[in-house]
């Protein structure tokens, strides 16, 4: 008798193969004219710890990347790696078939990516009111502080004040353009906002970020 041939899975568990390492992680970055690029090592009472697993990590460098539209830092563990040859970034880990390195190889990659474009040209969201009567103002508080004021068919009128490092204007009445430099602190400000009339199904009103588009569903008649 012939023996049991093992099954595709059981090949690949037992596969002596390298392990995938990150596509993204691997691609260098892009230094272009006027950005500056450096880390810093921190004290040791400055550092964050974060904890995967059994494993705790400690955040003890801060990257800096510099550009026209501002300086954004980024936190990073140990086993990163940086090294810059002429105009390109190059990142890696220290041990790339650990799972976390692995997994935060990438993960470091876009956030460094998003602050050398932020820093250069910057990141825009738009923001869309739809609705009888909804819209965003651009307005000041009594400290002088620029607010946007929400007429989103509530009995009050939520205010939210602009972050420092963003601006918003207002081309019209139901569209609001935040910008910055520091992408995620972007899109949290949009969902600030959005948070105050998220779009519903049954009519399609509500606040809408970027493409954002919804289902709409029919009402049940009893």
């Amino acid at each position: 008798m012939n023996p049991r041939i093992p099954s595709i899975g059981l090949v690949r568990f037992f596969s002596t193969t390298r392990p995938t390492f990150s596509k993204i992680g691997k691609k260098p970055i892009q230094l272009v004219e006027g950005v500056e690029f450096d880390v810093h090592k921190l004290p040791y009472e400055f550092c964050k710890k974060f904890t995967r697993g059994q494993d705790t990590f400690i955040m003890d460098r801060r990257v800096i990347v510099k550009g026209p539209k501002g300086v954004l830092k980024t936190l990073v563990p140990p086993f990163m790696k940086f090294e810059t040859k002429d105009d390109l970034l190059e990142i890696s880990v220290n041990d790339p078939t650990h799972k976390v390195q692995r997994a935060l190889w990438g993960t470091m990659r876009s956030i460094i990516q998003n602050n050398v474009d932020g820093a250069t040209q910057g990141h825009l969201t738009i923001v869309k009111f739809v609705g009888t009567g909804y819209r965003g103002l651009l307005e000041k508080n009594e400290k002088g502080e620029d607010i946007v004021s929400l007429k989103v068919g509530r009995p009050y009128t939520p205010k939210l004040k602009i972050p420092e490092g963003l601006t918003v204007t207002s081309p019209n009445p139901t569209r609001l353009i935040i910008e910055g430099a520091d992408k995620q602190q972007v899109k949290l400000f949009a969902a600030s906002i959005r948070a105050h009339r998220k779009p519903e199904p049954y009519k399609g009103k509500g606040i809408f970020v970027d493409d954002e588009t919804i289902k709409l569903k029919e009402k049940k008649v009893k």
